[in-house]
């Protein structure tokens, strides 16, 4: 397969994935941008390692570890000079003023106690929080998924702890 052709199909991949860069950019950069110096990151280092993904394993899942790769070293880089967020996407409640009022405070507060997690935990965290399973976020990360399992029971029991030192 030719240069051009192996950047076509990547090109076409990463459209149809594009998702997973926008939150690994949101997440890990608070500034417009640095979001998009991050993207544009990911994306020269998604092509310059794409011959060595291997068709086997989920192009997402391979996608991600790069992405998130190459945002904890950004953030690494950034530390000193920004600060790094992570910014949930809210449900869209309009029937109980009180109650959405509330789930945003406290979304709000938990994204605050995410931000403060290490770059690793805060990965895990998000994959965590995006639903994907303990298998997938064990291949994202490169770690087991017992030790996926020990580090978010470990984590939510930090967080719930925090929770508890606000009432």
């Amino acid at each position: 397969m030719s240069k051009q052709e192996l950047q076509a199909e990547l090109m076409e991949l990463i459209n149809d994935n594009q998702k997973i860069i926008y939150k690994i950019c949101n997440s890990y950069c608070s500034n417009k941008n640095d979001r998009e110096d991050l993207a544009q990151e990911i994306i020269y280092q998604l092509l310059k390692s794409y011959r060595s993904y291997k068709q086997e394993y989920k192009f997402s899942t391979w996608m991600y570890r790069v992405a998130l790769n190459v945002a904890i070293s950004f953030y690494r880089k950034k530390k000193t000079a920004d600060t790094v967020t992570y910014e949930p996407v809210l449900p869209d409640f309009k029937d109980d003023v009180h109650s959405t009022a509330e789930l945003e405070n406290n979304l709000a507060i938990l994204a605050r106690f995410i931000n403060e997690l290490n770059e690793l935990d805060k990965a895990l965290m998000i994959l965590y929080l995006e639903s994907k399973s303990y298998k997938e976020i064990a291949e994202i990360l490169g770690i087991s998924e017992t030790n996926v399992a020990t580090k978010i029971s470990r984590i939510k029991e930090t967080l719930k702890q925090k929770f508890l030192t606000l009432n």
